[in-house]
């Protein structure tokens, strides 16, 4: 019997990375799950591989995000977990060199797509009594100087949003949480210098042999760590978890990480050994997880 047996699940940038991973476990554990992403290809192979239901989703449009859970109304009748993990990332940039256009495109997904997902989930349940709202946010969120200013904000405010929402839900029934990862490996890094396939695979190594060592857990964390996180604050074993924010990062957060020029070098030091990965021959017996 898995933690999500029977459970409606809506998972939001579902198409790689950290929530293609949460969409594979909710299914493993009994969720029955639509996948809203832009990137149709990769949402139709996902809809075939894991026998989901795929909708094409903006999730800074409005008119999207409405249509997102009426289809879902549509499909099941309910909406018992929403995790809202569409995002996008942004460049270190000195603060006088933020691009304001990037700045606003970059909160409209991060949050505005947040907002947008539980004002349209809320009325149904609301109506049911019953549900999981997981915001996915991020340490950037909690400590100044260890992403782009501009990320930052926009976590912060994935995390104030989702305190503030639970205090109101949570007296209907319904739970809201966030998860803030940390030094996490995914695909993102190798898509960031336009690299697929067997490169993309290289750098993930490479990017993961910085983070192994970043917190006083001495790896770096997979997608698979948030994932097992998400399915928790969305089962019913997490009944009493509301307004919470659940750090998932080997401790990074406690310790720090020493702040903008730290980060600066940091990224310096991903992009070199990015540089080094890719001028290796390929060994086609490798395998990144």
């Amino acid at each position: 019997m898995g933690a999500l047996d029977g459970k409606i699940a809506i998972v939001t940038g579902a198409t790689s990375g950290i929530g293609e991973r949460i969409t594979e476990l909710f299914v493993e554990e009994g969720a029955r799950v639509v996948i809203a992403a832009r990137r149709e290809v990769e949402g139709k192979a996902l809809e075939q591989r894991l026998g989901v239901s795929f909708i094409r989703t903006d999730v800074s449009k409005a008119a999207e995000v409405k249509a997102m859970v009426d289809f879902v109304v549509q499909q099941f009748g309910r909406v018992d977990c929403l995790v809202n993990n569409a995002g996008r990332p942004a460049p270190l940039r000195n603060i006088a060199d933020t691009d304001i256009d990037d700045f606003d495109n970059l909160m409209a997904v991060n949050v505005r797509g947040v907002m947008l997902g539980m004002k349209y989930v809320a009325p149904l349940m609301l109506s049911q009594r019953s549900g999981s709202i997981v915001n996915i946010a991020s340490m950037g969120g909690l400590r100044g100087g260890m992403a782009a200013h501009s990320y930052s904000a926009s976590k912060a405010a994935v995390q104030g949003l989702t305190r503030a929402v639970a205090a109101e839900l949570g007296e209907q029934g319904i739970r809201v949480n966030s998860i803030s990862p940390g030094a996490i490996v995914t695909g993102i890094f190798g898509k960031g210098a336009g690299l697929e396939g067997s490169d993309a695979e290289r750098v993930a190594s490479a990017v993961a042999e910085v983070f192994a060592g970043l917190q006083p857990i001495p790896r770096a964390g997979i997608t698979d760590d948030v994932a097992r996180a998400a399915v928790f604050l969305s089962a019913d074993g997490s009944g009493f978890i509301n307004g919470h924010d659940l750090v998932i990062d080997g401790g990074l957060t406690a310790t720090g990480l020493g702040g903008w020029s730290a980060s600066l070098a940091l990224r310096a030091n991903i992009a070199n050994r990015m540089k080094v990965a890719l001028a290796q021959p390929s060994n086609p017996e490798s395998n990144v997880n």
